[in-house]
C-alpha cells in the first residue's frame, strides 16, 4: 500500500514537469514562429524524443507543435497582411515559410480566403479599429479547415 502512495505524488511530479517543458515548447514558438523549427528540434531542447513530445503537446493544447507553429505564422501573417504595407510574398517570408505556395495553401486552409484576397478586404474592413480588436475578431479557425466560407472580419 505505501508504494501505491507513494507513487502517487511521483507520477504527479513528473506530469508537472512535463506541462512545464510543454509550455516551454509553447513558449518557443510563439516567440521563434520566424525561424525554422522543427519537433525534432523543439524536443531536444527539453529533453524529450519527438514522438512524446507530438503526443503530450496534443494532450494538452488540442494540437500537434507542428499545427501550432504554422497557426502561429498564419496569425502573424493576417496581422501583417492587415498593416497593408508588405506584399504576400515579403508576409509569407517574414513569418518564416519558405515557399509561397505552402504559405497560400496553409493561410487558406485556415483563413478561408487566399492571403492575397485577406489582404485586400481585411484592410477595409478593419480601417479605424484598434490592432487589438482586429487580432481578436480575424482569429484563424483553429482544428478546422475554414471550407469555402468567408472570413470573419468585422
Amino acid at each position: 500500500m505505501s508504494r501505491v502512495t507513494s507513487r502517487g505524488p511521483t507520477a504527479q511530479a513528473q506530469r508537472l514537469r512535463d506541462l512545464a517543458r510543454l509550455r516551454r515548447v509553447r513558449d518557443r514558438i510563439d516567440r521563434e514562429y520566424a525561424q525554422p523549427l522543427d519537433v525534432e528540434a523543439l524536443a531536444r531542447g527539453v529533453n524529450m524524443s519527438a514522438g512524446h513530445l507530438s503526443r503530450e503537446f496534443r494532450l494538452a493544447y488540442g494540437e500537434s507543435p507542428y499545427a501550432y507553429l504554422m497557426t502561429r505564422r498564419v496569425e502573424r501573417a493576417m496581422a501583417l497582411l492587415r498593416r497593408g504595407d508588405l506584399s504576400v510574398t515579403e508576409v509569407c517570408f517574414a513569418v518564416g515559410y519558405a515557399s509561397l505556395g505552402t504559405f497560400s495553401t496553409r493561410f487558406t486552409e485556415l483563413v478561408g480566403v487566399p492571403p492575397s484576397t485577406y489582404r485586400r478586404e481585411a484592410a477595409r474592413a478593419t480601417a479605424g479599429m484598434p490592432s487589438c480588436v482586429a487580432k481578436q475578431v480575424t482569429r484563424p479557425i483553429r482544428n478546422q479547415e475554414a471550407g469555402g466560407t468567408r472570413p470573419h472580419l468585422a
